[in-house]
């Protein structure tokens, strides 16, 4: 086995969003290969904030509104009270000096960590590649588990 580790990030909540991510900059910080599979709901958390896309099928328009767009708009899984608990979250990190999600995604990329966009949940949900951050790669399940196969260990968040 190869020195890799895949984590699945299904989950679009902040508090499992920054596990990942504080997971994958870890390993990758030790040498391990990091790919990271972003599906369903965890997609929201490579979302651009405010992008306009063309033509859109009524259900498509439904979820891009009722989802958040990118890692300053995650709720928490826990306690989120409508958003506030997100809030205070951000808070009690930034005075204990802990990283951002923005930030820790952007060490992750500055790692190499790899990124990818689970296109077959981006067509159920209606999301378009322009909706996504820049320098992300797109797959389906087949890409997932080419990656996973050779990993040492595998998560899903």
């Amino acid at each position: 086995m190869a020195d890799k580790t895949t984590i699945i990030v299904f989950s679009g909540d902040l508090d499992k969003a920054m596990a990942s991510f504080i997971i994958a900059n870890g390993a990758a910080a030790m040498g391990s290969e990091v790919t990271m599979f972003f599906t369903f709901w965890g997609l929201n958390i490579l979302r651009k904030e405010n992008v306009k896309v063309r033509k859109k099928h009524w259900m498509e328009k439904l979820f891009g509104a009722m989802m958040p767009k990118g890692p300053e708009k995650l709720g928490l899984s826990k306690m989120n009270m409508g958003g506030l608990g997100g809030k205070m979250m951000k808070w009690a990190m930034r005075r204990k000096n802990v990283s951002t999600l923005a930030q820790l995604i952007e060490m992750a990329r500055e790692q190499g960590v790899k990124l990818v966009a689970c296109t077959m949940s981006m067509d159920v949900l209606g999301i378009q590649p322009e909706e996504l951050i820049d320098g992300i790669d797109f797959g389906g399940v087949a890409a997932y588990l080419g990656e996973a196969y050779d990993a040492k260990l595998n998560l899903f968040i």
